[in-house]
């Protein structure tokens, strides 16, 4: 299995994808780049929203595919945005005006930890009956204020306290290497290929 396609249009989580799979010579293709439009996201989870992802971009493509889904679990929001990260201010998506509500949202509010979690599945064909799932958790608190220009989503609002550092502020190999969607490849790895 060289050559992967990943069941997301979005630029900023197949950057983040190309870039961690490149050193083991898989090849990772937008479904996008293969005229494949994006599959409906109506689960409460990030683990049935990656399945139904990659299931669907497998069957309409005839490969193996990688399903994600990811985002941001803030404590004093009992979880949200959660599976609505990306559209969490409405449509069309903009991550300045989700970044915006999150703030409005933890106004006044002090206790103010969150996660990002990520959810990756991979499908060898539509119908696998045994698809690989691994998950990621990046543990941190949301910011008052934006920070740093880098990444995307709400990199600027997440604060990784052991660096002292927001998302957006890490370098894209540190970011990588600390990242939820960065432990879920890793433990995906670990099970395809028996290395982190």
């Amino acid at each position: 299995m060289k050559r992967l396609v990943l069941a997301s249009s979005n630029a900023g989580k197949l950057r983040e994808l190309r870039s961690l799979l490149a050193p083991l010579g898989l090849d990772l293709v937008a479904q996008g780049d293969l005229g494949l439009p994006d599959a409906p996201e109506p689960h409460p989870t990030f683990l049935e929203n990656a399945l139904a992802k990659a299931r669907h971009a497998s069957a309409l493509c005839g490969l193996p595919a990688l399903g994600e889904d990811s985002g941001l679990c803030v404590d004093a929001l009992g979880g949200a945005p959660g599976v609505a990260s990306a559209r969490y201010a409405g449509e069309p998506r903009s991550d300045a005006r989700n970044n915006a509500r999150l703030l409005e949202a933890l106004a006044d509010v002090d206790e103010r930890r969150a996660r990002f979690c990520a959810c990756a599945v991979l499908v060898r064909h539509p119908l696998d009956p045994r698809p690989m799932v691994a998950e990621g958790v990046w543990e941190g608190e949301i910011l008052r204020a934006p920070r740093g220009g880098g990444g995307f989503g709400y990199d600027p609002l997440f604060l990784d306290p052991d660096l002292g550092a927001s998302a957006a502020e890490l370098r894209p190999e540190q970011k990588n290497g600390r990242s939820h969607r960065g432990r879920a490849l890793a433990a995906m790895l670990e099970c395809l290929f028996g290395t982190r």
